[in-house]
This record gives C-alpha cells, sequence and structure tokens, in this order.
C-alpha cells in the first residue's frame, strides 16, 4: 500500500506542478524515499505511450504532451491588430478615389509612405493592385476587394459613407486627411482618373473648391 500511495504522490505532484519539480522534493513527499529513482523510472514507462509523457530535464521531472501530438495540439488564434493612423489614411484615400497610383496617396497625405501600410492592408486583404496608370514608370493602380466590403458591410462603392456619416459612427477622428478625401470624394466621381499629381495635404482645401 504504502509503494501505491508514493506514486500516487509524486503522479499528484507533477500533475498540479506549473514547472518541473525537483527530484529531490518528490523524495521528501514519501515514505519509501530511497525507492525514488525505481518510482520516477516506472513511471515514466507507464506514460511513456500516453499523450502525455514524464520527462527528465537535469534534476527535474514534469509531465509533457507527447511529442507525436504537437501538430495536432496546435491552437490558432486570430490576433487583433490596431491599424496604423498611416494604414487608415491611406486605405481611406484608396476607397474614395480608386484605382490610385501609391504617389498620388502620398501627395493627399503629404507624406512618403514606407510599404507597412499597403503590405498590411494587403495582408488583411482589403485592397489589392489592378493593372497600372498609363504614365511613366507605369505605377501599380490599387483598389478596395470585395473582402473591404464585406468587413464594413457596405453593399457597394457607391455606398461608401459621406464625411456626415463617418463623424457619427465615431470613425473619423481629429486628424484630418480622411476628413479631406471624403470632402474630395463628393466633388469627383469614384473612379475618374486623379489630376492632383502635384497637390499636397496642405493645400487640398484650395484644390477641392477649384473642382
Amino acid at each position: 500500500m504504502e509503494i501505491l500511495k508514493d506514486i500516487k504522490i509524486i503522479e499528484a505532484i507533477l500533475f498540479a506542478s506549473n514547472e518541473p519539480v525537483l527530484e529531490n522534493d518528490l523524495q521528501d513527499k514519501i515514505v519509501n524515499k530511497k525507492m525514488i529513482g525505481n518510482y520516477l523510472k516506472d513511471l515514466a514507462k507507464f506514460y511513456s505511450n500516453r499523450g502525455i509523457n514524464l520527462k527528465k530535464t537535469g534534476n527535474k521531472w514534469s509531465f509533457r504532451t507527447s511529442a507525436d501530438l504537437s501538430e495536432e495540439l496546435t491552437i490558432f488564434k486570430e490576433k487583433k491588430r490596431k491599424l496604423s493612423r498611416a494604414a487608415l489614411e491611406t486605405l481611406a484615400i484608396i476607397a474614395y478615389q480608386q484605382p490610385i497610383t501609391r504617389p498620388e496617396i502620398e501627395n493627399i497625405r503629404g507624406v512618403q509612405m514606407g510599404r507597412g501600410s499597403i503590405d498590411h492592408l494587403m495582408e488583411i486583404g482589403w485592397i489589392k493592385p489592378k493593372g497600372r496608370k498609363n504614365i511613366p514608370g507605369k505605377p501599380s493602380l490599387w483598389v478596395t476587394t470585395d473582402i473591404f466590403l464585406e468587413h464594413f458591410g457596405i453593399d457597394s462603392l457607391k455606398n461608401l459613407p459621406n464625411k456626415n456619416e463617418l463623424i457619427a459612427s465615431g470613425f473619423l477622428e481629429k486628424r484630418s486627411a480622411i476628413s479631406k478625401i471624403t470632402d474630395l470624394s463628393s466633388n469627383v466621381e469614384l473612379n475618374e482618373v486623379n489630376d492632383y499629381e502635384n497637390i499636397d495635404e496642405e493645400n487640398l482645401d484650395d484644390f477641392i473648391n477649384e473642382r
């Protein structure tokens, strides 16, 4: 009975512990202390073909998930990533002014942009390249995708919210670039070829008024 109780104590301690347990600490808890080595070997053999295995690392013991089950136990989680302000502005500009080139996006925002914003939006699946503009260098034209429409619950690009609707929803923050692009969209047809190659953000209001 003492042998069985010793084994049960060892098993319970290892099962309950969040970290590997020192062999000496296990030995202190049992009656037949000289048998600790044999007990652990027997337990390791018993669990060798089960879903968990008893493993020794240094002077410590712990239960580990069987190595041949690692793929089956991999858990994939969706991780929410907050869009940066640059990516948000880029998305808004593409949505309201597509098809549009990267230099044109930079002209509206008034700053040069790295690959991060466009790459992130492509990774999410909200934008995609669609042909090239017939100008020197033939830059890629960017448009939104059906996934973009589905995510924001929009039936078609014609039903994109206007500036007042964005303000009411809380989507529009103090940053002016998105506000200005929604103003611009109300004065320019969605798919019209853009002609603001040399316009920066500071002069965008004048440009809007002229249209």
